[in-house]
Parts: C-alpha cells; sequence; structure tokens
C-alpha cells in the first residue's frame, strides 16, 4: 500500500472522513462560512488581538480604529473557555459591531520561535506537546463556535519537508484529527504559514484530503522564516488561502534567528502583488493587521498600516472591478 493510501485509509479508519464524502456530508459549512464572511467588505482590513488582555479595552479599540473585524488570538484562555466568557466576548462583540473572524491558539508547553528549538516546541509536529494541542484546538474550535467563528487557526509547525519522514506522516494525522473536530462545528481549520514551505504545506493538504482544510497566510512569515517569498508562495496555496495576517518582515540574516518583523511598509512584502493575485484567486476574506509591538507605539504603527493597506486594497479593487 502507498503512503497516501495508507493516509486515507487510517483517516477513514480515525473517523476522518474522505474529501468526496466530506464535500457531500459538510456541504451545510459553505453557510455558515458564508453568513460570516458576507458581514464584512471584501478585503476588509481587521486587527489581531488578545481579548484576555481587557475584554472590553481590547474590542472597543478595534470599533475606534475604525476597524470592523477582528482577530481572537485566545491562548491566554486555554483551559478557561465557559459559556460565561463566550456570552461576555459575544456581547462586546454585538455592542461594538466587531466580527470575529478567526480564533487561533499555538500553546499550550513551551515555544520557542527560532531555529533552533522552534522544530521541537512549534505546533503539532512535536509528539511531547501534540496530544495537549491538539485537545486545545477542539476545545478552541468548540469555544469559537459559541461566539459563531468560522475558521481555527494554528502554526502546525516545522512539518518535514522529507515525506518519508515518520514525523511528517504524524503530522497529518494529527492535522486530519483537529480538520474533523472544526468540520463538525461548521469550521474551516486553518494552518498558518512560516516553519514550512508552500510546497510542504500544498503536500500536506492534499494528504489530508479534507475540504476545511485550508491556509492562513503571514506574508511576513514565510521572509522571516527563509522560506519563499510570499508572492511567489500564492502560487502554490493561493487557492488554498482563507485568512491573512498582513506582516512585514525581513529575511534571516543569522541563521540560528528569525528575520526581523518591521512596520509595513518598510519590509520586503510586495503588497501590492500578493493581494492582486489573491483578488483575481477569488478571495473576499479580511486582512488582518498583526503588528508585533506594543503600548502606544503599536497603536501608532496599525493606524499607518492601515491606511496604507486599505490604499492598496481599493486600488486593486478599483482596478479589477
Amino acid at each position: 500500500m502507498k503512503r497516501r493510501e495508507f493516509l486515507g485509509a487510517v483517516a477513514l479508519e480515525t473517523g476522518a472522513i474522505s474529501a468526496a464524502y466530506a464535500a457531500q456530508r459538510l456541504g451545510f459549512m459553505q453557510k455558515p462560512f458564508l453568513a460570516a464572511e458576507s458581514k464584512l467588505n471584501p478585503m476588509a482590513v481587521g486587527l489581531l488581538i488578545k481579548p484576555a488582555d481587557g475584554p472590553e479595552a481590547t474590542i472597543s479599540r478595534v470599533k475606534n480604529m475604525g476597524f470592523s473585524n477582528c482577530f481572537f488570538s485566545l491562548d491566554a484562555y486555554i483551559g478557561k473557555y465557559t459559556p460565561a466568557l463566550a456570552d461576555e466576548l459575544g456581547g462586546l462583540l454585538k455592542k461594538y459591531e466587531v466580527t470575529a473572524t478567526t480564533a487561533e491558539v499555538v500553546g499550550p508547553g513551551r515555544l520557542v520561535w527560532d531555529f533552533e528549538d522552534g522544530p521541537s516546541t512549534i505546533g503539532l509536529v512535536p509528539r511531547e506537546s501534540r496530544a495537549a494541542r491538539i485537545d486545545a484546538l477542539k476545545q478552541t474550535s468548540d469555544f469559537a463556535k459559541l461566539l459563531g467563528i468560522p475558521q481555527i487557526q494554528t502554526h502546525c509547525g516545522f512539518i518535514p519537508e522529507n515525506p518519508r519522514d515518520p514525523l511528517y506522516d504524524e503530522s497529518v494525522l494529527a492535522i486530519q484529527e483537529v480538520a474533523k473536530h472544526c468540520a463538525a462545528n461548521g469550521q474551516r481549520f486553518l494552518m498558518e504559514t512560516g516553519q514550512e514551505t508552500p510546497t510542504t504545506m500544498a503536500r500536506a493538504i492534499k494528504d489530508v484530503n479534507l475540504p476545511n482544510l485550508g491556509v492562513g497566510l503571514d506574508t511576513a512569515n514565510l521572509i522571516l522564516y527563509g522560506k519563499a517569498n510570499p508572492v511567489d508562495a500564492v502560487d502554490i496555496i493561493g487557492p488554498h488561502v482563507h485568512a491573512i495576517h498582513a506582516k512585514d518582515g525581513k529575511w534571516p540574516t543569522n541563521p540560528m534567528k528569525l528575520g526581523e518583523e518591521v512596520l509595513i511598509g518598510t519590509g520586503l512584502v510586495d503588497f501590492e502583488k500578493v493581494f492582486t493575485k489573491l483578488h483575481k484567486l477569488g478571495y473576499t476574506g479580511a486582512v488582518t493587521i498583526e503588528r508585533e509591538t506594543e503600548g502606544p507605539q503599536q497603536i501608532a504603527d496599525v493606524k499607518n498600516e492601515k491606511i496604507y493597506l486599505e490604499k492598496i486594497i481599493n486600488k486593486i479593487q478599483s482596478t479589477n472591478a
């Protein structure tokens, strides 16, 4: 039995369903996806937030800065999800007329964002933390369902480029398990770009073979990890992109450390080319700003980045109308 046949057999044996069968069984998923996305204008610029830093202050800031949508980073809530918390966050989203497009967790456990310890600590690849992270993603999916959030995202990790590496098949099966759980909740499961090459990510998507699996494109991460130019990456994984982290950066010059994340417009990401390609592919989801600074500087940076991105998006949409 060939490796892909084996993966398919295991997927069926463990309850994960084939793409064809899933498309028939889970056709209803398209309705909640479209219902959530139809609240927003195509490529509406949003903001990544951590509501645990102060739910009302954080969500109200999204509205006050002129954003219609946000992306929830929920690691601080792992193990603390309750219906009461869902009511609180849902009430605030309604109060400030903000749409939460996606929810993400990357923990629990040790995470080192570099090239030395990253492969053994990030994502669903490391065996030591895999079970706990699968559980956290399932909990996040269930919690996000209470809020009507249609997408769950995480870093799957340094998925081996060698498909015959035992960790590759293990990673595929882990992703299948999470994607199946999200499908049952009417959600997509998105793999955030960064640690793996676009080709490896495309291979994993093919081998997972579930229609609700997609890509969260972080434009800078592909550069920060030295994996690809995001413009070229869209040629490989573009059809699978259902979320965007708008972020800018520079290539790693120290082979032990990631490249530098910088203010949008000052790095190496050609946002106009990336967005043009995605627009032609029919992308209509949000464009979420992620700025890895803090305090007043982050607010100032985000305001400038919003103007920069909206100018590009408006140009593309008017040119290709």
